[in-house]
């Protein structure tokens, strides 16, 4: 099976890690390093599932949060058409 380009955008922080337009992107099971902000642990278990469904083409958009106390990071992830 193939695996999508996608990219994890912010569109709601209270996180001092994160700002609103922060991007993480995804090349199959790699983060883009080259392209991507930073991207903390909490947020990365947060995430994971629901990137690796949009990897494998089975969720085409999808808003997640990160669960980290009071400074909830709201993302969302969609294809990486760059």
């Amino acid at each position: 099976m193939s695996e999508n380009k996608i990219k994890l955008v912010v569109v709601k922080s209270d996180c001092p890690f994160y700002k609103e337009g922060d991007s993480i992107y995804f090349d199959g099971a790699l983060i883009d390093k080259e392209k991507s902000g930073n991207l903390c642990m909490t947020a990365l278990s947060a995430v994971f599932p629901f990137v690796y469904a949009a990897r494998k083409g089975i969720v085409k958009t999808s808003a997640v949060q990160c669960p980290d106390c009071s400074e909830s990071v709201k993302f969302i992830i969609e294809a990486d058409e760059s």
